[in-house]
């Protein structure tokens, strides 16, 4: 099995290329410098032969959105996307399945939502999130196209959880504004094994919510946290505080989906970390 990943630096690919490669199968890596290849060399070099192919590329969100940052968050997504789509259209062997990264970021904070919800949020992330999807739909006619749409991503040595464990350790973490917002979260290892499994399911394609199947809020999540980790969680973290710091991106923080991952169970996947406290105790027990 080759499998080709973009965004294996990242904390998702990082994990994700240790245990493809576990498994045996061959990485090839997709990089700064695989993108600035001619379309030509990129398709015989990269592309053709693949098995599979990963899209996890783009800049973090989680940031301040100025306007030269907006278009970068784009960019970095549509971009890769669609050289990654154009190429898997010209190769003459055509790769079995091409599983692009999204996020829960484009439903609203209202509904509750499976893979077959059309209740979108109106803003910009969701609107980067649709843009991305097309350009990995282009190619629906040439292979199998899976995206995953991500929640919020937990492990030890990156994601959500990167720069929170430090003020929660010294007993200065807290909710964000009201802590109702929801936290549709899922633990790494479910998600890299997730992944795996659409690889090796052929029945699966079109939209994953790549979600565990308790939703939590905000205010469970700070909680939970403090709990694992031993130490108070009475501070709230002003909303006026979170504008300052991330601008418009504190919607990020502020808003959150209830998202539920359908079409995972109906095919059958065992979530190993079903609830904020499973993941919780797992990383940091």
């Amino acid at each position: 099995m080759i499998v080709a990943i973009s965004g294996s630096t990242g904390f998702v690919g990082q994990v994700l290329k240790k245990r493809i490669s576990a498994l045996g199968w061959t990485v090839r890596i997709i990089n700064r410098d695989s993108f600035a290849l001619s379309d030509k060399d990129f398709r015989e070099q990269i592309i053709e032969g693949t098995d599979a192919v990963i899209n996890l590329a783009g800049s973090p969100v989680s940031r301040k959105w100025t306007p030269a940052y907006k278009q970068e968050i784009l960019d970095s997504r549509l971009k890769t996307t669609a050289k990654i789509s154009d190429s898997i259209h010209g190769a003459q062997k055509k790769t079995s399945v091409f599983i692009s990264a999204s996020a829960i970021g484009i439903y609203d904070a209202i509904n509750t939502h499976t893979e077959t919800s059309r209740a979108y949020a109106d803003s910009f992330l969701s609107e980067v999130c649709r843009k991305w999807e097309q350009e990995a739909l282009h190619v629906e006619n040439d292979t199998r196209v899976v995206i995953f749409r991500l929640g919020v991503v937990l492990g030890e040595d990156g994601g959500a959880l990167d720069k929170m464990h430090f003020p929660f350790s010294i007993g200065a973490g807290g909710k964000l504004g009201s802590g109702k917002q929801a936290v549709s979260f899922i633990h790494i290892s479910d998600l890299v094994n997730a992944i795996i499994f659409a690889i090796e399911s052929p029945s699966i394609r079109g939209i994953v919510n790549a979600v565990s199947p308790h939703p939590s809020t905000n205010a469970e999540f700070t909680e939970k946290l403090g709990n694992v980790l031993g130490q108070p969680t009475w501070l709230t973290i002003p909303v006026f505080i979170l504008k300052l710091i991330y601008g418009e991106g504190a919607m990020v923080l502020l808003e959150g989906q209830t998202v539920l991952p359908e079409k995972l169970l109906l095919e059958g996947f065992k979530f190993q970390y079903p609830t904020i406290q499973n993941a919780l105790v797992q990383i940091y027990r």
